[in-house]
This record gives C-alpha cells, structure tokens and sequence, in this order.
C-alpha cells in the first residue's frame, strides 16, 4: 500500500512539474488584472532609415518616358513580381559598405541613414540639376524591396522569410513563420536588430497585451526573431497532463519490466 502511495506521489508530481501552464501558451493576455475590455492604442512607429546591404526599388516616370527608361529595369518598369525574389535582386540598388547606391548618369548617391521618402526627395533634387527642369516633369517612388527578416529556434517553419508589405508586427511576422508551438517560450522572444554600430538584442513577451506598445512591436528588415525552447521539451515529456501521465507509465512500466527479469535471473 505504502509503494502505491509513492508511486501515485511520484506520478501526480511528474504530470504537474512537466505540464506546460495553460497561461503560458496564450497570446495578448491582460495582465493587469482589468475587469473592462482593453483598448491598447499602439504608437506611430517611427520611418525605418535605410542601412547597408539593404536594396532599394527605385522608380521613375516622365512626361516622356523614354528619357527616363534607363533607371528603370527592362520591362513595364513599373512593377514588381512579388513572387521573384530574384528579380528584386537584380533590378534593385543595393546599398554598398559606404552606404551608397549606383545609379545611371547620377552616380553615386548617399543613402545611409535616409527614410524612403528623404530617399525620393534626394533622388528627385538630383534629377532637377541634370536635364529636368521642372519638377512635374518626373514622379520617383522610392520602396524597400520586401521586408526580409529570419526565424529561428523553437517556431513552425524557421528560415528567412520576405513579406511585400511596409509594416509588419511581431504577430504577422511569427504567423508567417508557422508561429510557435506550446513547446516555445511566448514570454521572452528575442529580436536581434542591425545598426550601423553593430547589434542589439531586446526581448518581447508576447503573453503580455502590453508588448502592442513596445517600440520593437514592429520589425524591421534584417531582423532576427529567436523563440527559446521551453524547459519541458527538454525534459523529453509532453506538453499536457495526459501525454505526461503516458511518458510516466512508460517509465514505471519499463522499470518494472527490468526487475521483474532480474528476479527471474
């Protein structure tokens, strides 16, 4: 009787101490306890300024078009196939170690550090000095090509991913992603980010309603998304009571087994 009750102690303390807490693997919680609906107003976030390596779609258009035809790629020269991502490769500026960009007849034009907008103005001024002479006489856009970021660690389909969208929250960037399993650690995502000075690691709690106002609530491109795996997936149990109680009776059985053969021997 007394080996049953050590047994049950020992069965019912494995299930409780390697279950993954139900809290733990929600999404948004309202942590502060509030009896009302949460309404959380998520802050501007500030225009992303362009870095080395990034490439660049720039585009432009005239009254006469065919005096402009050599900024732009062989084509249309107005769009972009979101599905190749090796045509944004080739037919973008990519900016160099001096955080410069080539282009045709301008040369080399400074970059680092601008907005797309700054970018388009710069682009545009520059036009303005060389044989346009009226500012009607030519329109530039100016877009990131996709924003690229990777995934890694304890997440559904981790690699390098790249959504054709300008703003992209941690959320979006994790569905797209395969998001995490119960086995990741929702509590303290990492998110390694590029800067001119080197890189910088902040950490998320994706459980919590408050990360919408986080600074780093919305990723840039280059951005590293790391979810660390959980405790219980390297204990080798289950995420819930039910695949614990069958991982313990597995155990208990097999050492069962094994001296009921060295009785026998």
């Amino acid at each position: 009787m007394k080996k049953c009750f050590v047994i049950a102690v020992i069965v019912i303390n494995a299930v409780f101490v390697s279950c993954i807490p139900y809290k733990d693997t929600l999404y948004l919680q309202n942590k502060n306890n509030a009896t009302d609906s949460t309404q959380v107003i998520v802050e501007k976030q500030k225009p992303y300024r362009v870095q080395i390596n990034d490439i660049l779609n720039i585009r432009i258009k005239a009254a006469k078009q065919e005096t402009v035809t050599i900024f732009n790629p062989i084509g249309d020269g107005t769009s972009l196939n979101a599905g190749s991502l090796e045509r944004a490769y080739f037919d973008g500026f990519t900016v160099d170690l001096h955080g410069n960009i080539l282009m045709p007849k301008l040369g080399k034009v400074n970059v680092l550090g601008f907005t797309t907008d700054e970018i388009k103005q710069i682009i545009e001024k520059k036009l303005l000095e060389t044989e346009y002479k009226a500012a009607n006489d030519i329109f530039v856009t100016v877009k990131l090509t996709g924003l690229q970021y990777t995934t890694t660690g304890e997440i559904g389909s981790p690699g390098t991913q790249t959504i054709f969208k300008e703003r992209v929250n941690i959320f979006e960037a994790i569905a797209n992603s395969g998001d995490i399993p119960d086995t990741g650690d929702k509590k303290d995502v990492l998110i390694v980010r590029q800067f001119p000075q080197g890189q910088k690691i902040f950490h998320l709690d994706l459980t919590d309603i408050n990360v919408m106002n986080s600074p780093y609530y919305y990723i840039q491109p280059n951005d590293m998304i790391y979810v660390k795996p959980l405790k219980q997936k390297s204990w080798g149990t289950g995420t819930t009571a039910i695949q614990n109680i069958g991982a313990v009776a597995t155990v208990l059985s097999l050492i069962t087994t094994t001296i009921l053969l060295l009785n026998r021997i």
